[in-house]
């Protein structure tokens, strides 16, 4: 690039925009835990006592009437780094107009949580390969306002997570099969076109996990486009971008999408599992 464009060299990249970036020969160790102990700082919550998830399990929000203005918009930048936090965050954020006492409590015990969790981060190995593949899933009417599901997915390149979301859906969808369609449909254009852009074929094969087999995809399945498979409720990865989770459940999937903590000082040096090898393991 030098050679093309004027531009100076400042040496390895090591902060950028509140992202901390570690380089190793094994990979890159990407996490913002400077930036949540500012939030913590800014909010005075460095003394507040750690929680182990989130959002506590069953949770529901609703519009509430007894007025505070909170700090929902805060915790949306840390997502880049922090997928075990989206569905938390996002389901606040559906109030970030007009945010209430609730939500701040709500929102306290995401800060909370990643008091305990700051070192967490996401890791790349040097190595992997291009295969594709995707988990979506969704709840059934999960918005207390107005009863819509929210559809949660997560992207997988060569077994390393590279995106994912949780979003309410624009409709109301009238059965849990119609809100998985949904999701499932939002989605496989994508797909198709990230597939095109790494083969050049519109054709390739696209690894693509939901609950139910649309009926509309089956063309597609046919001429070889899309695999569709079923995946039990302990392996769908997905889950964790639609739904509050115990414990037990939120950490498994947290360290199966692919994220590790490292101290501030070491550089985690083993890759993680290939999702992909994993997946294909399993016997249904």
């Amino acid at each position: 690039m030098q050679s093309e464009f004027e531009m100076s060299m400042m040496g390895e990249l090591t902060f950028f925009l509140g992202l901390q970036v570690k380089q190793s020969s094994e990979g890159i160790f990407i996490n913002q835990a400077k930036y949540i102990q500012d939030l913590l700082k800014k909010y005075k919550l460095n003394e507040v006592s750690p929680m182990r998830t989130p959002m506590a399990t069953g949770l529901k929000l609703h519009k509430d009437l007894s007025g505070f203005l909170g700090m929902i918009g805060s915790l949306l930048y840390l997502t880049a780094t922090r997928p075990g936090i989206v569905f938390a965050t996002c389901l606040c954020a559906r109030y970030q107009a007009n945010p209430k006492e609730s939500h701040l409590s709500a929102v306290k015990r995401i800060l909370r949580y990643l008091k305990k969790t700051q070192s967490l981060g996401l890791w790349y190995p040097l190595y992997s390969g291009f295969d594709l593949l995707v988990y979506t899933d969704s709840d059934y009417g999960g918005c207390q306002v107005d009863r819509k599901s929210t559809s949660g997915s997560c992207q997988f390149l060569g077994g390393k997570l590279v995106s994912w979301s949780s979003k309410k859906q624009n409709c109301v969808s009238t059965s849990t099969v119609e809100a998985k369609y949904v999701v499932a449909l939002k989605l496989f254009g994508y797909f198709v076109t990230m597939a095109t852009l790494l083969t050049r074929s519109p054709s390739s094969v696209i690894p693509k996990y939901i609950d139910i087999r649309y009926h509309f995809l089956k063309h597609h399945v046919e001429e070889g486009n899309v695999e569709m498979y079923f995946v039990k409720t302990k392996f769908q990865l997905a889950d964790l971008f639609t739904k509050a989770l115990d414990e037990k459940r939120f950490n498994f999937l947290v360290e199966k999408i692919g994220m590790t903590e490292a101290k501030v000082t070491d550089l985690v040096s083993s890759p993680t599992e290939d999702l992909l090898t994993y997946l294909l393991s399993i016997s249904f």
